[in-house]
């Protein structure tokens, strides 16, 4: 299984959650906004749902993907921790 972070390391897996945010695309739909090929689209939709960012569903001869809010959640815990750290770093600095 990839994690959620590495999948986020490509710009255009990026840009293709970017364009999942708001409704589900098939990946013909995915393809036409990228100046990369359906085959390659295909293979970052594989890489973004084996990290659990994304899921499909199959609408006749298409595949529909849609962003998998859930997946997210172990990019937020990793950010979260840097997040804690500065949180207690300024409570130090606010009693010195």
């Amino acid at each position: 299984m990839v994690h959620a972070l590495d999948a986020l390391g490509s710009p255009v897996r990026r840009e293709i959650l970017t364009a999942l945010r708001t409704t589900p695309l098939a990946v013909g739909q995915l393809a036409k906004r990228f100046p990369v090929s359906r085959p390659a689209i295909s293979r970052h939709l594989r890489l973004l749902e084996d990290a659990g960012l994304v899921e499909h569903r199959t609408d006749g001869t298409r595949s529909v993907y849609q962003v998998r809010v859930q997946g997210f959640g172990a990019v937020r815990d990793y950010l979260d921790g840097f997040w804690d750290v500065a949180l207690s770093r300024l409570e130090e600095l606010a009693e010195e």
